[in-house]
């Protein structure tokens, strides 16, 4: 089936997508239950619901639906009586993308891989971001920090953590994504290092409130050593920025 396919193919490709299916009809109008139609954000709904006048409706929320990432059963008044219509919401994952491929990138990437993100390392030298080193990763791009972050989607569902080797780097990072929408941004580096790199980007016109939205030093203190303590710290703190946790010890939370 044609519509089904489409589906498919969108859920494949990590494509917000959405099924509208009419569950229940007026009397008499049984044959409508079952009717489908597919919606995107971003293209023509496939398929036909044939309802007339409430087609247009239902196609709006089913829209808004997508947008939100909910699925809901929602009733329409018709003429001929009520309509009980299911819009199922199918999300792409979020994206983590991770900026330098050292030894703080490999575990990161297991770890926002069993996190359910999708993964996508950037680095500037071939024999770091290869396969062998990040199996889990969705995409691996080796190229110049800035062009290949100039060349990412990045978006509302984006999280981006840079683990450079150095600030010019950083900085270079920075200017391509300070001014595009993000979920998440974080930098590590000593304390003396992110000064130095809030500075060269201060003194390129970069307003002093858009750096204060950089998370940096990057993670929750959770007295991380090791990288994969270390990245353990910045999942926590990318969780905490999508769920909208405390950060706060269980046990000290009331019931």
């Amino acid at each position: 089936m044609p519509l089904l396919k489409a589906l498919r193919s969108s859920i494949s490709a990590g494509e917000p997508v959405a099924l509208v299916t009419v569950v229940a009809a007026p009397q008499g109008h049984e044959a409508w239950i079952g009717r489908k139609t597919v919606v995107w954000l971003d293209r023509a709904p496939q398929g036909n619901l044939d309802l007339g006048p409430l087609t247009a409706g239902v196609l709006a929320a089913a829209h808004k639906t997508l947008e939100e990432g909910a699925c809901r059963l929602l009733t329409f008044e018709s003429e001929e009586g009520p309509i009980e219509v299911f819009i199922e919401s199918q999300q792409r994952p979020p994206t983590l993308l991770i900026v330098g491929a050292g030894h703080v990138a490999q575990p990161l990437a297991q770890v926002g891989t069993l996190c359910g993100f999708r993964v996508c390392i950037l680095d500037d030298r071939a024999r770091f971001a290869t396969r062998d080193r990040f199996p889990t990763a969705a995409e691996l791009i080796v190229e110049a920090y800035a062009s290949g972050i100039a060349n990412f989607r990045l978006d509302k569902d984006s999280y981006v953590v840079l683990v450079t080797r150095g600030h010019s780097h950083d900085v270079h990072a920075l200017l391509q994504i300070i001014d595009r929408p993000t979920a998440y941004v974080g930098m590590i580096g000593s304390r003396r290092r992110i000064r130095a790199v809030f500075q060269l980007l201060e003194e390129q016109g970069i307003p002093g409130e858009k750096l204060a939205a950089v998370h940096s030093p990057i993670g929750l203190d959770i007295g991380a050593e090791t990288p994969a303590e270390i990245a353990i710290a910045i999942m926590a703190e990318i969780i905490q920025t999508k769920r909208g946790g405390s950060g706060r010890n269980m046990r000290l939370l009331q019931a």
